[in-house]
């Protein structure tokens, strides 16, 4: 098990006397109120008040750049979506048992970005209810119970997908049907043997769906986030997870495409990351795929989507229903976001500021800079020892160097040695300069 499950960037309420009186004082409160297992950022912890497109204002309007919060994924508080929640908040909100153009219509342009062979889409309020409904969904299709993901996987917080997220509580919270493999990092991995990094990885999990039936636990699914991010996003090299979804199919099992993080344009090239693993001639296509935390640009809207052969025996068997998913003002924040993602070409720009990002990055010149990997506005950043071993103390001193120059930023990686950089998508040429100018000072000032 890791020394810290989880990020470690986490603030330590023992030092809560360190703060400034009024600082303290909240934390306190909050404390009291929401009880020990809610963590706050940062070794002084800040209070937000107001977000504007890449940028966060604190209590006393000090300005941070947002490197970070993927949610707001077209900006906070973007005028679009303020607009549309608040024109359909006042005219209606009730469930999906009555008949609204804004779902149907919706539904219609979101199934229209995905694969041909996923039909249908039924919608929650999280990315954790969407996660948990994909479960479900797989294990009545399959009939078996057996899970396969990543060794530092993260799915989300309902029981069931906190079941199948290792980095919540390490692998002696894991149940027996569940199995972990090592990620496919492209910098670590020994692929000696393999034909390639996709070879190995389809190895690993042909082997915990063997243990698991070696157990006699029937294998149902097997559950990934396309850019491994809690993994230390590890976005590996286009095509790698084409062999993982033959080995899947091969066992009886379903592919889960956790597109929460990646999805919606972030990986810059497709707008779902498990795309970058096919091709014209052959595209990727999952069994399930589950979406969330961008879809509303921070209004609770997420969804799973699936081939109709499952969305029909499911259906036949029993009935879905959720009470806040899929209502018309979730529908309105969900299309307009849809809107700005294509009216503002936010897609193509996190290909292109990514791919500038990364590669000013690896022009800096520190050595602890062992690896800089990602796709699109999605990047990880690894910092090393001088032996190239994970160097998890040097990435919270960068964190929290970066915070107080006003730059958001958190960690990624099992060992917490990864600087995890996910801003809006909005992120320009000028936010790019400003990051990177203030890692290469950090740096500098740690190593002086």
């Amino acid at each position: 098990m890791a020394a810290t499950v989880g990020p470690s960037t986490y603030f330590d309420p023992a030092r809560v006397e360190e703060l400034d009186e009024s600082t303290a004082s909240l934390v306190r409160r909050r404390i009291a109120a929401l009880g020990p297992a809610y963590r706050l950022f940062y070794d002084r912890p800040l209070q937000l008040v107001r977000g504007e497109g890449c940028h966060l204002y604190d209590v006393d309007g000090v300005e941070y750049l947002d490197a970070y919060n993927n949610v707001p994924s077209v900006g906070h508080a973007h005028p679009r979506v303020v607009a549309a929640i608040a024109q359909q908040a006042a005219l209606l909100s009730t469930h999906t048992r009555y008949l609204h153009e804004g779902i149907v219509r919706y539904s219609e342009e979101l199934l229209a970005t995905l694969p041909d062979e996923i039909g249908h889409v039924m919608y929650t309020c999280t990315g954790s209810e969407a996660g948990d409904l994909a479960m479900r969904l797989a294990k009545h299709m399959t009939g078996g119970t057996g899970v396969v993901v990543t060794r530092n996987a993260y799915h989300g917080v309902t029981t069931e997908v906190a079941a199948l997220s290792p980095s919540l509580g390490g692998l002696d919270s894991l149940p027996s049907w569940v199995r972990v493999v090592p990620a496919p990092d492209a910098y670590r991995v020994d692929t000696t043997g393999y034909a390639d990094l996709g070879d190995w990885f389809a190895a690993q999990v042909q082997g915990a769906i063997d243990d698991l039936e070696a157990s006699g636990v029937r294998f149902a699914a097997f559950v990934a986030d396309s850019v491994f991010a809690s993994d230390g996003v590890l976005t590996g090299p286009r095509g790698m997870l084409a062999p993982v979804r033959d080995v899947v199919h091969r066992a009886g099992g379903l592919y889960v495409a956790d597109e929460v993080q990646p999805g919606f344009g972030r990986t810059g090239d497709e707008l779902w990351g498990f795309a970058r693993h096919g091709s014209a001639e052959a595209p990727f296509v999952p069994d399930l795929v589950v979406m969330g935390k961008p879809m509303g640009n921070g209004y609770p809207v997420a969804a799973t989507a699936m081939r109709p052969e499952i969305a029909d025996r499911f259906g036949r068997d029993m009935r879905y229903f959720n009470t806040f998913g899929g209502n018309p003002v979730a529908m309105a924040a969900a299309q307009a976001v849809l809107d700005v993602l294509r009216d503002e070409a936010l897609q193509e720009n996190a290909r292109v500021v990514g791919e500038r990002l990364r590669e000013q990055v690896r022009s800096l010149d520190h050595a602890c800079i062992g690896d800089v990997r990602g796709a699109g506005l999605f990047v990880g950043i690894e910092l090393v020892h001088p032996d190239g071993s994970q160097d998890g103390d040097l990435t919270l001193a960068v964190v929290n160097g970066l915070q107080r120059r006003r730059v958001l930023v958190a960690t990624g990686g099992l060992h917490n040695n990864v600087l995890k950089v996910r801003p809006p998508l909005c992120f320009s040429d000028a936010d790019s300069d400003r990051f990177v100018t203030e890692l290469d000072a950090v740096l500098t000032e740690l190593h002086a």
